[in-house]
């Protein structure tokens, strides 16, 4: 049974699929519990790049990848994860129609 958490978890991830169509292959392979072995070291990579995002290549978008990578092993983690990702989505949402509003004066 899956919880709460990790079901909204999942559909963040589906998100993801749907707004990089090429991803959700691969995202819905690293997701089966199969993937674990392959998951935790390749959040780790994830992380590390982001952090070191500065670098060339390096993007800060592998430290959320990253983290999400990791909160599906450590459901400790899933709750946070997912409560700054509904923030950062709502924010962004604000930024976009602000600067759409904008645009129309």
């Amino acid at each position: 049974m899956m919880s709460k958490e990790e079901a909204r978890l999942h559909r963040q991830f589906d998100r993801i699929g749907r707004a990089v169509p090429a991803s959700s292959g691969f995202l819905n392979w690293i997701r089966q519990p199969s993937s674990r072995l392959v998951r935790i070291p390749l959040g780790i990579l994830l992380i590390l790049g982001g952090v070191f995002s500065f670098l060339p290549i390096l993007g800060a978008w592998m430290l959320p990848l990253g983290l999400f990578l990791i909160a599906l092993d450590l459901p400790f983690l899933q709750g946070p994860i997912n409560r700054v990702s509904f923030w950062a989505q709502r924010k962004w949402t604000a930024w976009r129609r602000g600067r759409k509003a904008r645009k129309g004066d």
